[in-house]
């Protein structure tokens, strides 16, 4: 299972009563892929995978199989208690993802050899390929990250720390490794498009791109002009949409997914608010939103 191009992280649309609304899903979904998605990672961090039950994940995860319809890897997120995460690694399965995201342990902070534990018994449960995610209690040294790359089903290691250093000395580990020359690595922060050009510098050229959810061609243009080498364009973007998009996601705890589904809302698909404990933004702050989509997409046409 090999990644190229823009990773897409839906949002995962609710109907007015709350519930999952799996008919906006799909529409969400085809337009990603329509769009040129490189992977549908459904029911992740930009699909409220904090929010949701097993039950809705695995529904989630059907409704992007059946959509995508082999255009796109699917993957969706496990993770959690352990038994959480093998039902849901055993759901999504059932479901017919290509894949997992499995993110941390919940809050507990855990030694090195407690984390390649956890690995090891999520993925036991499951015959699909993992990715592990490393990010908030889940810190991994470049042993420990060396370790888990070399668990059979485990295909790659999504960063969500930002700590360039340590990054860099984990790839190196994981390199060094027999047998892992086609492990991937992820760039997992949110508004990673902020740091994807640091993070190819260490040899992470994949990144999850929230963006992409609610403005595809701003996304995928800057893809294209990060991996032609257009520095221009990039510099463009970066300083007239991304860096004053992050702005805007940091003036409030829980941004990074709400001014997301806003955006999505914004661009004609209304996919509902957020569940608790996240809230809907203010209007104005859906109004800075609307300028930066505007500003975006100028920058892109000019």
């Amino acid at each position: 299972m090999k990644f190229q191009g823009v990773l897409f992280f839906p949002v995962t649309p609710f109907a007015p009563d709350g519930s999952l609304d799996e008919e906006r899903l799909a529409q969400h979904i085809e337009s990603g892929v329509a769009a040129g998605a490189g992977g549908v990672f459904v029911a992740c961090g930009t699909g409220e995978f904090h929010a949701l039950s097993s039950e809705e994940i695995e529904r989630a995860t059907r409704v992007a199989v059946t959509t995508t319809a082999g255009r796109a890897p699917v993957l969706a997120a496990a993770g959690g208690p352990v038994p959480v995460a093998r039902d849901q690694a055993a759901r999504i399965e059932r479901a017919g993802a290509d894949g997992i995201l499995l993110l941390p342990p919940y809050l507990v902070s855990a030694p090195q050899q407690g984390l390649v534990r956890y690995v090891r018994e999520v993925t036991a449960a499951t015959g699909l390929p993992v990715i592990f995610y490393q990010r908030g209690t889940a810190r991994l040294t470049e042993a420990t990250a060396a370790e888990i790359a070399a668990l059979p089903s485990v295909v790659g290691l999504k960063d969500g720390l930002g700590d360039i250093e340590r990054m860099h000395r984990i790839v190196r580990a994981v390199r060094a490794v027999p047998g892992t020359e086609d492990f991937q690595f992820f760039n997992g922060l949110p508004t990673a498009e902020m740091t994807a050009p640091a993070y190819r510098g260490i040899g992470v050229e994949l990144y999850s791109s929230a963006v992409f959810a609610f403005a595809p061609e701003i996304a995928t243009a800057f893809h294209r002009a990060l991996t032609e080498g257009d520095e221009a364009l990039v510099a463009t973007l970066l300083d007239d949409f991304y860096e004053p998009l992050v702005e805007l996601r940091d003036e409030v705890p829980g941004y990074a997914v709400s001014l997301i589904k806003a955006g999505v809302t914004l661009r004609g698909l209304d996919v509902g608010g957020v569940r608790a404990p996240l809230l809907d933004p203010a209007p104005e702050h859906v109004a800075r939103l609307t300028t930066l989509i505007d500003r975006g997409l100028e920058a892109i046409h000019a």
